[in-house]
């Protein structure tokens, strides 16, 4: 059930999911001051450092899933909205005992510069979805390119590196242009997806549970987004339903390696 916090943060929810159909270029979201340390950490707790781009000898440029055989899915997040919600979201994860993905907006980083902080403090890991969440896989070489590598400045200069994985904006796969270009940054894989919860549709936490929890197999690797109460509220059904099925939560770097 979706705690207090978090429907307390839903009347102010940025839209902010990867539909194309949906109006993705808002801006950066306001700042709203620091988020609450996660309980029984000091705030002046130094941020675990960030992993460095994850490379998997063997597997293809672009990932959809890891092993079949595996006992685990990743939850992977586009990373922008209202930092309350992502709070509320992260804590959920945690309290069952889960580690997801993060994909940040680099404009997202720059209003709410503490996320970084509160995502690796919490177990999760990070990664590059794009400076300003634009149709990346449109765009000249030299704009794509400067998509990718601004939000992994951001990102080196909160976590000391560039992020384990990157993710294309307002796409499922990267074009080859898009892919060598993410090499080409420092990322060796692209990160795709096998299952798409369709949260950025705001269909309500009920559907996003039926979709995800329809589709998902061992290895599977989920997008979801931040920013969405529905999916907070979503989130703890979800993985009870894995759990039953036992099947594990984990960042997609232990699922791949």
């Amino acid at each position: 059930m979706l705690r207090a916090a978090a429907s307390a943060a839903a009347a102010g929810a940025l839209a902010s999911g990867c539909d194309p159909h949906r109006d993705e270029d808002r801006g950066p979201a306001r700042a709203t001051g620091p988020s609450p340390s996660p309980v029984g950490r000091e705030p002046h707790r130094p941020a675990h450092a960030a992993r460095p781009p994850t490379r998997v000898p063997g597997l293809p440029v672009q990932i959809e899933n890891g092993p079949r055989e595996a006992r685990a899915v990743a939850l992977t997040f586009h990373g922008r909205g209202d930092p309350k919600l992502a709070t509320a979201l992260l804590g959920e994860a945690e309290r069952a005992g889960a580690r997801v993905t993060v994909l940040v907006v680099g404009d997202w980083l720059d209003a709410q510069p503490q996320m970084a902080r509160r995502i690796l403090d919490g177990g999760h890991e990070l990664g590059n979805h794009t400076l300003h969440h634009r149709d990346i896989c449109a765009l000249p070489a030299a704009d794509a390119y400067a998509e990718i590598t601004g939000c992994a400045d951001r990102l080196r200069r909160l976590t000391g590196t560039i992020g384990s994985w990157f993710r294309p904006s307002q796409t499922r796969r990267a074009t080859e242009l898009v892919t060598q270009l993410a090499r080409k940054a420092g990322y060796p894989h692209v990160l795709s997806y096998d299952v798409d919860s369709l949260d950025a549709n705001d269909p309500g936490a009920p559907a996003v549970r039926r979709t995800v929890l329809d589709a998902v197999r061992p290895g599977s690797v989920v997008s979801l987004h931040l920013g969405h109460a529905g999916t907070v509220a979503a989130l703890p059904p979800i993985l009870d339903g894995l759990r039953r099925r036992g099947l594990r939560a984990v960042t997609t770097t232990e699922l791949v390696t």
